[in-house]
């Protein structure tokens, strides 16, 4: 699949062997299955000003994780941008559970005033999506849902009028055509995320009036100055949400956020709750809200197995070469 391209001066890009002289991979265990995955892979590694994180998900191709090795370099050899708030106010984060395990899920984000619901699971009905909006509903005040591209048009429409009053519809059909055709027809807003952050021509979604909120991920769109550049030329609101990143990739999509001239969104960056073990103490909401803070790992880290590393590395050093040809 396309996706868009980021371009940094060779100069910047420090040696793949120095970056793999200080990089270790890890191994996270997650407390509940999230986007399928029980176990997360990252690969981070330490540079000229502090810790970068590469962990494109296994799926992805050379291509596009490259602009996820662009986003850890970034952090690691050039640090934050300034920021301009002090907390960022993040959403609670519900996975695909049944409706009784709602709770449990939401009392993991203490003072968090919205929710995003992951809806349209394989396997699930729409049923299934409407008792677990109604049981975050109950206890959140805000919603907003989550389809990850999953639906066609007609089924779109007939669930969003089934799920009733939400903030939002991030994604709920896989193309911008699609997107633009859903936003003629329902009166709910509509957020694009893979639509942006895995397109060819990432302002597309602006142009074709096919969305009003733009999800923006900081590394697979390649670090933080790259998404305020992008939120820039999109021209409209923005909420900046985890790739499902660990504690040092966190770090980075928090300080984006903190970065932003403006923030009228709760962000989607509580997911650390969501791992057993982090690489370090992570951010967990307190109040609804998270700080800017820059991470350093433990000593004691769960490290993956010695192929799983030698994979890491092999994928960096392809992606690293791809960085260098753009």
């Amino acid at each position: 699949m396309p996706t868009f391209v980021v371009r940094a001066a060779k100069s910047q890009l420090p040696p793949v062997d120095l970056i793999l002289e200080h990089a270790q991979v890890v191994a996270l265990p997650m407390r509940t299955r999230f986007r399928g995955i029980t176990v997360r892979e990252a690969m981070i590694f330490r540079g000229l000003k502090g810790w970068g994180e590469f962990a494109p998900f296994v799926e992805y191709d050379d291509v596009e994780s490259a602009n996820w090795l662009a986003a850890g370099i970034e952090a690691a050899w050039q640090g934050p941008p300034p920021a301009v708030r002090d907390t960022v106010e993040v959403n609670a984060t519900v996975p695909a559970v049944p409706a009784d395990q709602v709770a449990e899920i939401l009392a993991r984000y203490p003072g968090a005033k919205t929710a995003k619901v992951k809806v349209a699971e394989p396997g699930q009905t729409l049923d299934d999506d409407v008792q677990r909006v109604a049981a975050v509903r109950e206890l959140v005040g805000k919603v907003r849902i989550d389809a990850n591209g999953a639906w066609e048009v007609p089924t779109a429409i007939e669930s969003i009028a089934a799920l009733g009053d939400v903030e939002y519809v991030e994604q709920p059909c896989a193309t911008v055509k699609e997107l633009a055709a859903v936003r003629r027809v329902v009166n709910v807003p509509i957020a694009a995320d893979e639509s942006i952050r895995r397109a060819e021509d990432p302002l597309l979604v602006a142009q074709a009036g096919a969305a009003d909120i733009a999800v923006l991920k900081v590394a697979p769109l390649g670090g933080m100055r790259k998404v305020l550049a992008l939120r820039t030329a999109l021209k409209m609101d923005v909420v900046i949400s985890s790739a499902l990143d660990t504690a040092i990739g966190m770090s980075s999509s928090i300080s984006a956020a903190a970065a932003l001239p403006m923030l009228d969104h709760a962000c989607g960056l509580g997911t650390g709750v969501l791992f057993e073990r982090d690489v370090a103490p992570g951010f967990i909401p307190r109040k609804g809200v998270v700080t800017p803070r820059i991470v350093q790992p433990d000593d004691d880290l769960p490290l993956a197995s010695i192929d799983r590393a030698a994979w890491w590395e092999q994928r960096l050093r392809r992606c690293h070469a791809i960085l260098m040809a753009r």
